[in-house]
């Protein structure tokens, strides 16, 4: 007898009805509505048979809640047209609002939301009580506070010894201060954990300190507020404002004209925010501070992204003749090594250190280690815990990698443990002669054997209850508002302290930072982390889960909900987090290989009413008839449209 076929999960033949991704005859269509209606919020009945899509990629489930006993079949009717949302309209409630009622197959895309109680886009009229934007809040809202060389969340970045670094740090600030030199772009390139990020950071310490720095961003691939380019531009005009108040006023009014500019491109937002403001000023720019500081560009997402923004600094200031000196940092990554090459956009217009290639960092090493080997010394009372071999064995590890040896003193230098000891053991990890050719071996040796340790010292505490460490790990240093809770496992991060901290965020959570991007793309690749590698659908899976509890856990009365998202009686953290989970959930589902199980779970505890009626809530807007649509849609958009075949049945 053959097997029996596995249907696809409930969720996606959901999907694919809405969608309407294959034509079925009434009796297929009522059938499969049935089915699904007569389930508790229609997913709660004979979960067992409920099973995912056999594929050999993973598996995409999306998912969409109905109140009450809702006929499916309304889906696949056409929808009235939308009415104009009139807000002196009374509310009917004829019931518990729900945010799926009359849902038909309306797609809605590309859609952008402005939570900004001060942005007003005058479409012609000038009607009473009509306010204007505050063009210099409405900046302050784009920029990324955290990108600033000085920023609270920046307060260790890692800067050069004072007597490290000394040749090319000159090197760098003698290009700076010589405004009329032929070229006014710098391009630094350097392997990973180079020191290219302590080389910026002490260049804009240095900037600071005479009053040149004009401005700087420093991208980071942990940060979802500086990983991409959108803020680079508003963030740069913002401390370009700052230092002259006729500038500010120039770029105050430049965004009250056109609010919309930061949905523009890079170019249109550079001349509105930068170039016509400088010319409104009337001045003689020359007064103006000129050093701008751009690190990791690597960190950007999107290599397309960050070519974009190599060649908006070319045609926007470069060859504008701006009197700024341009200074940007990046692995030679392909956006800014094709650009640096012969017949390369920058390659006649840029100045090109090659910090890998040109400087021997090993006497800094030697000198970074020294300092503070001796500085334990002094703190253990003694100074002879320590020999120039043992310096010289970590120099020779480290390859011309920077991070490594600062990774091993701040391992060595943890209280926990004895330096004199922990210093035996790094020593025994480093590579032999023979693998001084692969320099990423001895930075993946150390962060394997730091990570393992920990590892093993959380789970010989009996108080962790089973949970997956290098799972945690994953899926806190994602950092999504509080969907996977820090606070209450410091533990967790107590003997990984040379390799990430913990911080407070604006809203006085923890969440978790990670010290250098090695790392991160350490714990990305498996073929660098091996055995101690999570894939991604792993640590989806789990935040969806996260996302589900929080749902589900939501302290509400739902009979009576307040007509606004702010007004709901919940402490601010706690709404912050439970927004994060609602908007969160549907990538996640979409993008993990969750079992129906877990989503019948969720159903059977009542989470899909729960979202029904938060969704409008979230997404500001009126119940319609036609909002149901909007997050099938949504599902759909992320993955399920590139990730099923047209020609692979879902039904």
């Amino acid at each position: 007898m053959p097997p029996k076929s596995r249907k696809p999960s409930l969720m996606i033949r959901l999907s694919s009805l809405v969608k309407g991704r294959r034509s079925e005859s009434a009796d297929e269509l009522s059938q499969t509505a049935t089915e699904i209606a007569n389930t508790d919020a229609g997913l709660s009945r004979s979960y067992h048979e409920f099973q995912p899509p056999i594929r050999e990629s993973r598996s995409e489930n999306t998912a969409v809640s109905m109140h009450g006993q809702h006929d499916l079949l309304r889906l696949l009717q056409p929808s009235p047209p939308l009415q104009p949302y009139d807000p002196a309209a009374p509310r009917a409630h004829s019931g518990p609002t729900s945010f799926f009622q009359g849902a038909s197959a309306v797609q809605m895309r590309d859609i952008q939301y402005f939570e900004t109680s001060h942005l007003t886009v005058n479409t012609g009229g000038s009607g009473e009580g009509e306010k204007s934007a505050d063009g210099w809040e409405l900046l302050l809202k784009h920029t990324a506070p955290n990108a600033l060389y000085n920023s609270s969340v920046r307060y260790d970045a890692s800067k050069c010894d004072e007597d490290t670094r000394v040749e090319v740090t000159n090197e760098i600030m003698g290009w700076i201060v010589d405004r009329d030199g032929p070229l006014p772009l710098l391009c630094m390139t350097g392997a990973a954990g180079s020191g290219k990020s302590a080389l910026q950071q002490t260049i804009a310490i240095k900037c600071g300190n005479h009053d040149i720095l004009a401005a700087s961003f420093f991208f980071s691939a942990t940060d979802p507020s500086r990983n991409t380019i959108k803020a680079v531009i508003p963030t740069i005009a913002y401390q370009l404002g700052r230092r002259n108040p006729i500038l500010k006023k120039q770029i105050k009014s430049a965004v009250e004209e056109d609010p919309l500019i930061f949905s523009q491109t890079l170019q249109a937002q550079i001349f509105g925010l930068i170039l016509k403001p400088l010319e409104g000023t009337k001045m003689n720019l020359s007064c103006l501070p000129h050093a701008i500081l751009i690190d990791g560009l690597d960190e950007c997402m999107g290599e397309d992204r960050q070519a974009e923004l190599l060649t908006a600094i070319e045609v926007c200031l470069v060859a504008k003749g701006l009197p700024f000196r341009i200074f940007v940092a990046s692995r030679p990554e392909w956006a800014i090594r094709t650009a640096l090459e012969p017949g390369g956009h920058l390659h006649k217009v840029a100045y090109h250190i090659q910090l890998s290639d040109k400087y021997d960092a090993s006497a800094d090493m030697r000198r970074y280690l020294r300092r503070r080997f001796e500085d334990i010394g002094l703190r253990v009372g003694n100074p002879q815990w320590f020999n120039q071999d043992d310096i010289e064995t970590l120099v020779r590890a480290a390859s011309g990698q920077f991070i490594y040896v600062a990774t091993v003193s701040k391992y060595i230098s943890e209280r926990r443990g004895s330096p004199a000891e922990r210093l035996k053991i790094v020593l025994t990890w480093a590579p032999h002669e023979g693998q001084m050719a692969r320099p990423f071996e001895a930075l993946d040796t150390l962060y394997t054997n730091i990570l393992s340790a920990a590892k093993n010292a959380y789970e010989a505490v009996d108080t962790h209850h089973g949970r997956d460490f290098l799972l945690l790990i994953r899926a806190h240093h994602i950092n999504l508002a509080g969907l996977s809770e820090v606070r209450g496992e410091e533990n967790l991060f107590s003997d990984l302290r040379s390799l990430m901290t913990l911080e407070k965020n604006q809203q006085e959570d923890l969440q978790l930072r990670l010290y250098h991007k090695s790392f991160f793309d350490f714990l990305e690749e498996e073929s660098r982390a091996k055995d101690l590698f999570v894939p991604c659908s792993r640590v989806h899976a789990h935040l969806a889960n996260c996302a589900m509890e929080r749902i589900i856990e939501c302290p509400l009365d739902f009979c009576s909900l307040p007509d606004k998202w702010e007004e709901l009686p919940l402490p601010k953290p706690q709404r912050a987090c439970l927004r994060e989970a609602i908007k969160s959930l549907p990538p996640f589902l979409c993008q993990t290989a969750a079992s129906d199980d877990e989503i019948v779970d969720f159903a059977q505890k009542g989470g899909w009413p729960k979202l029904d009626k938060l969704l409008p809530l979230v997404y500001r807007t009126r119940p319609s008839p036609n909002m149901g649509a909007f997050w099938i849609n949504y599902l759909h958009v992320f993955t399920l449209s590139s990730n099923v075949s047209d020609s692979q049945p879902l039904l």
